[in-house]
């Protein structure tokens, strides 16, 4: 029997994806039993069992699994058709959606907010945190990203800036170690570093090559950690020039290197790339970043 019922379906796919009936309905926004109902109607139309019940919720059997397949991709156009709908227009109003590195968002705020001041009928959304947000789908209009340049065929990248950085270290660090004569000069001292050794920044994997592992004494993950720790003195380590330049406490050791730099690129769907809004916030901080501090 043909099913043309779109919310039972959209229900079901809810169930297997989360495993239980309330999980479904939080995620749905309704009532649990409203869940119970589409699943049993699903069933019944369709004349299988889709999913088998038991004390900690539900689970697919193959012919909920098969469904879940179709569901799904029926389910993510969806969302990417609304993501793309909600970039057209010829006004720069609604939502605007930005993601980037949550390091980076310091350098970007006072920009969006002057634009934000130019439109203000805008309702920004900065989307910050490792997970790549997903331009296809409706979930940004514009990323900026750092590292080698995204290859998705249909993101429209654009070369942006460059993030240069040195190594600071805050005045007490200096006045109690003393300061390095250069690279060859690093005996006695402390130096600030991402704690895992794969990471792809290019300072921390340079700190990793060139210091000794027992003068790598203040290691963290998250960036804005380790920066935080070079300002409150626990050693030496890198900041980018822009937002060493809003520490007057801190003192330069080491000039930028250009292995140190780490170019960022500014993404944007194909679909939403010569809308009215994209265009013009894009243009805007191009033009912005043309101000910013440079190593």
């Amino acid at each position: 029997m043909a099913v043309d019922n779109w919310d039972e379906i959209r229900t079901a796919y809810h169930v297997a994806r989360l495993g239980t009936v309330s999980g479904a309905a939080e995620a749905l926004g309704v009532h649990h039993a409203t869940v119970i109902r589409h699943i049993d109607a699903l069933e019944g139309r369709l004349g299988a069992k889709l999913f088998q019940r038991h004390a900690r919720g539900y689970t697919a059997t193959e012919a909920g699994n098969d469904l879940l397949k179709v569901a799904q991709s029926t389910d993510d156009q969806f969302t990417q058709l609304a993501g793309r709908i909600r970039g057209r227009g010829e006004e720069v109003t609604g939502d605007l959606i930005v993601t980037t590195l949550a390091g980076l968002a310091p350098l970007l705020i006072p920009s969006i907010v002057k634009f934000q001041d130019e439109h203000p009928d805008l309702i920004v959304r900065l989307l910050t945190g490792s997970r790549v947000f997903r331009l296809e789908y409706g979930e940004a209009h514009v990323a900026i990203r750092a590292g080698n340049a995204p290859e998705d065929p249909d993101n429209v990248v654009q070369p942006f800036c460059h993030q240069s950085g040195g190594m600071f270290a805050s005045r007490g660090y200096i006045e109690e170690f003393g300061m390095p004569l250069g690279e060859n000069d690093f005996v006695g001292h402390r130096f600030v570093v991402n704690d895992d050794q794969n990471t792809r920044a290019p300072f921390d994997r340079w700190l990793w090559d060139h210091v000794p592992v027992e003068q790598l004494t203040f290691r963290a993950t998250e960036q804005g950690v380790l920066q935080r720790a070079v300002r409150d003195g626990a050693g030496i380590g890198y900041m980018p020039i822009w937002d060493a330049a809003n520490y007057p406490d801190l003192v330069q050791v080491l000039a930028p290197r250009e292995d140190w730099s780490s170019p960022l690129w500014m993404v944007t769907h194909v679909d939403l790339h010569r809308t009215m809004k994209v265009q013009t916030f894009t243009s805007f901080l191009k033009e912005e970043a043309k101000s910013w501090p440079k190593g």
